[in-house]
């Protein structure tokens, strides 16, 4: 297994006269001897059906397996507000004795640089970037491009229109590569296919993301890639909100990201129930949040590594979800392609 570390996200919330951040109390202090942890997540949380959710279900899969409190002394999360809050939350997590601390997604970068620095005792990860090289921080990329190729192929294979649709969150390099690599692998079944690209300017948006996909609907796309992280439920929404109005034969669809996020395509049909979320381009977050934390708990935490996830060690992937067999066929040609090096998927 090639597997990297993550910056774990969660982050801690804290309630405070003129702190816009709020830290998750969980329960008293926890007594154990084991490593304490404390997630850095953005407004979004840790309820995202996301990036952020994955991480603190990795986190709290590690702590249920070694009888880890969830509070003082085990782990926890804070979450912030706006961005100004992150190096906030991350001074509370130190002062409150938290050993490990974990910034989910690249806008946590800077203040992961600072703190890395100012508390050269404690160990820090990001995820989605590369955080400035110490002995103290880890940092984790996912090859997101090739997880986004294979759902550009299922969407091909799928439209009635040729019209498809990706939301982002944040302009980003790192979304960069979730909107390089979709549309790549769509033009690889139709070199004609249309892409309407749209961002939504951060990853908590939610009602935004609910316009922008009312708009690309309207227009005739009838699938949606949507990489906005928590601002990503808005497309879901969006969806039901019309798919509820027609028969099953003409939904439209939604690509999730980070997690399989199928369940959020339930939905019922004037016909009956359904289901539209054609797959969901997964990349394993809460696996490195577990991984990363197993090896800080036994003294061997990877600091100064870049650890970095694809197609060859499952850290990324793509669902079945309701892809017809020729889709699933084509997802799976396609897959072969990147190991074997035949396809070289564009990151920008």
């Amino acid at each position: 297994m090639n597997r990297k570390v993550v910056l774990g996200i969660g982050a801690v919330v804290l309630v405070g006269a003129g702190i816009g951040a709020y830290m998750h109390s969980g329960s008293v202090e926890a007594k154990n001897e084991h490593t304490s942890v404390a997630l850095i997540t953005d407004a979004a949380g840790i309820d995202d059906k996301s990036f952020q959710q994955s991480a603190w279900q990795g986190l709290t899969k590690w702590a249920k397996a070694n009888d880890v409190k969830e509070g003082k002394g085990g782990y926890t999360y804070f979450q912030a507000k706006t961005s100004a809050d992150f190096e906030t939350n991350i001074n509370q997590a130190v002062s409150n004795g938290y050993e490990n601390i974990y910034g989910i997604g690249f806008p946590k970068t800077p203040s992961i640089n600072a703190a890395a620095k100012k508390y050269p005792k404690n160990n820090f990860m990001i995820i989605d970037d590369v955080a400035k090289t110490r002995k103290n921080v880890v940092s984790v990329t996912f090859h997101s491009e090739q997880s986004s190729y294979l759902a550009g192929v299922a969407a091909a294979e799928t439209t009635k229109t040729n019209k498809l649709g990706f939301v982002g969150g944040m302009k980003s390099a790192v979304v960069d590569t979730f909107e390089a690599g979709f549309i790549a692998g769509a033009k690889s079944v139709n070199p004609d296919i249309q892409v309407d690209v749209q961002y939504v300017g951060d990853f908590a948006d939610a009602g935004k993301a609910k316009t922008i996909a009312a708009s690309m609907y309207q227009n005739g796309t009838d699938i949606i890639y949507q990489a906005a992280g928590g601002a990503g439920t808005g497309v879901f929404t969006e969806a039901k909100d019309l798919n509820e109005k027609q028969t099953k034969a003409d939904k439209v669809w939604v690509i999730g990201v980070d997690i399989d996020q199928s369940a959020d395509g339930d939905y019922k049909a004037t016909d009956g129930a359904s289901n539209f979320t054609l797959t969901s381009a997964t990349k394993g977050v809460g696996t490195v949040v577990t991984d990363v934390t197993k090896m800080a708990d036994e003294n061997k935490f990877p600091g100064g590594k870049h650890l970095v996830y694809g197609l060859d060690d499952k850290g990324v992937a793509v669902t079945r979800g309701n892809m017809s067999d020729k889709a699933w066929s084509a997802v799976e040609v396609a897959k072969k392609q990147i190991l074997s090096g035949d396809v070289k998927v564009p990151v920008k």
